[in-house]
């Protein structure tokens, strides 16, 4: 096994590749890789300075650590999520494709079989594979999301260089197998969900008003008193400490 090199680390997925016959998914692989290819040659990134891998319905790409990551960022966020959009509004229903998509930093070393190693790699994919990333794809209008590694954002993306706005990115934490793992999201955040430790800005919180006791109608109660059975209370406000009982036994009825 080569030396581990450093690396930038470029994930690209397609939402639902598995629900599409054998003729969609080889157009969608088309699409991917020629999307792929533009949005690198735009980044100033081409083949002599990456090393691809393919997963069916997702593309790896290994980047030399001397290419500039806000170029890469630059085309991801306008070239990439363009050309998707476009080609989508011109594609049927069985041919639009969707994308997840991270970028990360770390050591990788390539074995003889041109296996791809490294723990950097590893929390690359986790995050690829986040319910806070699937979330967010299903939540939004755009056709791609993309999120970054707290490495990315750290080094690079908090700087908010031209092009690459540090305000529209949004701090994650996702479970994964080693732990949990701190990246950042662009875009809103989507709601908080079952299986992600993830939530956007709690929303902020009207004052309560009255209170509405159950088998009074809906009559709005901020206090009183009521003892025996009451019947037919549909309206009204009362005041003071509220209290249910019979003859102060505290009985409701």
């Amino acid at each position: 096994m080569n030396d581990p090199v450093n690396s930038t680390i470029l994930l690209l997925d397609i939402e639902k590749y598995s629900e599409r016959d054998d003729v969609e998914q080889a157009f969608l692989r088309r699409m991917l890789y020629d999307l792929t290819d533009r949005a690198l040659l735009a980044a100033g990134i081409d083949e002599t300075r990456r090393r691809r891998a393919d997963r069916g319905d997702s593309v790896m790409e290994l980047i030399d650590a001397n290419c500039s990551v806000i170029a890469l960022l630059r085309a991801l966020l306008t070239e990439m999520s363009a050309r998707l959009r476009s080609q989508n509004r011109r594609a049927s229903a069985s041919a639009r494709m969707r994308l997840r998509g991270v970028v990360a930093s770390g050591f990788v070393a390539v074995d003889p079989l041109d296996g791809w190693v490294g723990s950097d790699l590893n929390h690359a994919c986790r995050l690829l594979d986040a319910e806070a990333l699937r979330e967010a794809l299903r939540a939004r209008p755009d056709d791609f999301a993309l999120c970054v590694s707290d490495t990315v954002y750290q080094g690079v993306v908090r700087h908010s260089h031209t092009g690459v706005p540090a305000e529209e990115f949004r701090s994650v934490t996702v479970d994964s197998k080693n732990g949990p793992l701190d990246a950042w999201l662009h875009g809103p955040l989507p709601q908080e969900g079952p299986q992600g430790v993830y939530a956007s800005p709690a929303a902020p919180q009207s004052a309560p008003g009255p209170a509405s006791a159950p088998g009074f109608g809906g009559a709005p109660i901020t206090g009183g008193v009521f003892g025996g059975t009451n019947h037919g209370i549909g309206g009204g406000t009362f005041h003071g400490n509220v209290s249910f009982g019979d003859g102060g036994r505290g009985e409701r009825r």
